[in-house]
C-alpha cells in the first residue's frame, strides 16, 4: 500500500516538532546535561498532588462537564480577575482544555475559513504555524530582531496586515527568547488590531514567570480588546504540573461556545483529576509557585553572565524560563552548533530554527533544570566554545597562504 498517496498532503507537508526531532538524539544517554525541553525541574508541590491523590480517594473518576468542572471554572475566573484584571463569567466565558496546546487549536479551528491569514511572532514556540496550517489557514511570520529584545515591533506588525488577516496570535512572555512587551508596545498592537478588526489569540503561559519586577499586562485588560482577545493560559509551568496537561481560554461567549463544540466531539472534557488539582493549585498554590519563580531568576542571572563571558551573545530575558544567546560568531548554522555541541561536549540545547527561520544564529537553552547541572553545562559550553575560537583562528592561518599565493583577492 502507498501510504504517500494516502495521508492527507497537508500533514505530510508538516515538519516534525524541531524540539523533538533534535533530542531523539538524546534519548538513552546518561551523560548529556539537557538544557532544552521547556518543562520545571521541580515537583509539583505536595498540596496540589494531594488533591489530586484525594480526588481518586473519593472515586471522583466520571466526566465533567464539556466546559470543565464548575468549581474550577469559578477559580479561574477569580484568578483572571485577580492576576490578569480581566473579568470573565464562569458559566458562558471560560473553557477548561487538555492544555493551552488544544485551546489554541480549538480557537483556530472555531474562527478560521480556508485561506485565512494568522500573524504571529518568530522565533515562536513549534506549534503555532503548524497548528494553522492544519486549521486551513495560512501562517504568516513577523520576524522579530535581537535589537528589539525580541518583542514584536507593532510597525512590523502593521506593514504585515492584509485584507486576508483575520488572527494574530500573542505570546508573552516568549518561548524561546524569554522576551516580554512592555505596555506601551501591547496598547499600539491593540489600536492596530481595533483597526483592522483582528481577532487576538494570547498564550500567557508564563506570564507568573517574570523577573523584571514589573506587573504582567495582558492584552485582554486594555480597552477595547476584552472582546477581542481570547486569553490562553494554563498550570504546567507557574505550578509545574506539565504531566497533569490543563489549561484554559478565557473569551467572548459566542467563540467559547464554537470551541466548545469541538472540544465535545473531539475531546468531551479534561481529567476530572487534573481539574481537581488545579482548584488546589489556584487556591493555595501561589507561595510554592514563587518560591519556585526565585529560583528561576537565580538561575537565569547566572547562565546569562556565563554565556556572555564565553562569548555568546545573550540578552536577559524578562521572563519564562529561556535564554536565547547568539552563536553568530562562531560561522555555525544553529543546528551544526547544536549537534556538535552534544555530539563533542554531551549538552543538549535546542538549535533556534526549531522555531523558525528568525532562530537562526541562535540557540535556545532552558534554565529549568538544577543548578549543579547549569554550572556543568556552562563548563562544558565553555570548553566547547575555547575550543571553536581554535580552530577559526588555525582555519584563518590556513587561508592566509592560499589568499596571498592568489594575489590576496
Amino acid at each position: 500500500m502507498n501510504w504517500d498517496k494516502i495521508i492527507s498532503s497537508q500533514v505530510a507537508g508538516i515538519p516534525r516538532s524541531g524540539i523533538r526531532e533534535f533530542f531523539d538524539l538524546v534519548a538513552g544517554s546518561s551523560d548529556i546535561i539537557s538544557l532544552g525541553v521547556g518543562e520545571p525541574d521541580f515537583v509539583t508541590p505536595w498540596n496540589i498532588r494531594e488533591a489530586a491523590i484525594y480526588s481518586l480517594e473519593r472515586g471522583h473518576t466520571t466526566y465533567t462537564s464539556n466546559y470543565g468542572l464548575e468549581s474550577l471554572r469559578r477559580r479561574i475566573a477569580e484568578y483572571a480577575d485577580s492576576f490578569f484584571h480581566v473579568s470573565y463569567r464562569p458559566e458562558s466565558e471560560i473553557l477548561v482544555t487538555v492544555g493551552v496546546s488544544e485551546a489554541i487549536d480549538l480557537a483556530l479551528r472555531a474562527l478560521l475559513d480556508p485561506g485565512d491569514e494568522v500573524l504571529y511572532h518568530e522565533p515562536c514556540y513549534v506549534s503555532y504555524a503548524p497548528s494553522v496550517t492544519m486549521a486551513r489557514g495560512v501562517a504568516r511570520p513577523v520576524v522579530t530582531t535581537k535589537e528589539d529584545l525580541f518583542a514584536l515591533n507593532p510597525a512590523a506588525l502593521e506593514a504585515a496586515v492584509t485584507p486576508r488577516t483575520k488572527v494574530l496570535m500573542l505570546n508573552f512572555p516568549t518561548n524561546p527568547t524569554g522576551a516580554v512587551a512592555p505596555v506601551e508596545t501591547l496598547e499600539r498592537i491593540a489600536r492596530i488590531c481595533i483597526k483592522h478588526n483582528l481577532i487576538v489569540l494570547t498564550d500567557e503561559i508564563y506570564s507568573e514567570l517574570r523577573y523584571d519586577g514589573i506587573p504582567h499586562t495582558s492584552i485582554a485588560s486594555l480597552p477595547g480588546m476584552k472582546e477581542r482577545t481570547l486569553l490562553l493560559h494554563g498550570f504546567s509551568k507557574a505550578f509545574a504540573m506539565t504531566g497533569f496537561r490543563l489549561g484554559y481560554a478565557c473569551g467572548s461567549e459566542p467563540l467559547i461556545a464554537a470551541m466548545m463544540k469541538i472540544h465535545q466531539y473531539g475531546i468531551l472534557c479534561a481529567s476530572v483529576t487534573s481539574q481537581e488539582a488545579a482548584v488546589e493549585a489556584l487556591a493555595n498554590g501561589t507561595p510554592a509557585m514563587l518560591q519556585m519563580r526565585e529560583s528561576y531568576r537565580t538561575r537565569r542571572d547566572y547562565i546569562v553572565r556565563r554565556m556572555n563571558d564565553m562569548g555568546l551573545d545573550c540578552h536577559l530575558p524578562g521572563g519564562a524560563f529561556y535564554i536565547f544567546p547568539s552563536i553568530a560568531r562562531f560561522g555555525l548554522s544553529s543546528s551544526d552548533f547544536a549537534r556538535r555541541l552534544l555530539l563533542e561536549s554531551r549538552v543538549a540545547a535546542v538549535p533556534g530554527t526549531a522555531f523558525g527561520n528568525a532562530g537562526e544564529g541562535f540557540l535556545r537553552c532552558c534554565y529549568a533544570t538544577s543548578f549543579e547541572l547549569i554550572r556543568e553545562a556552562c563548563d562544558r559550553m565553555a570548553a566547547f566554545t575555547e575550543k571553536l575560537a581554535r580552530e577559526n583562528i588555525s582555519s584563518r592561518h590556513n587561508e592566509s597562504p592560499e589568499r596571498e599565493a592568489r594575489g590576496g583577492e
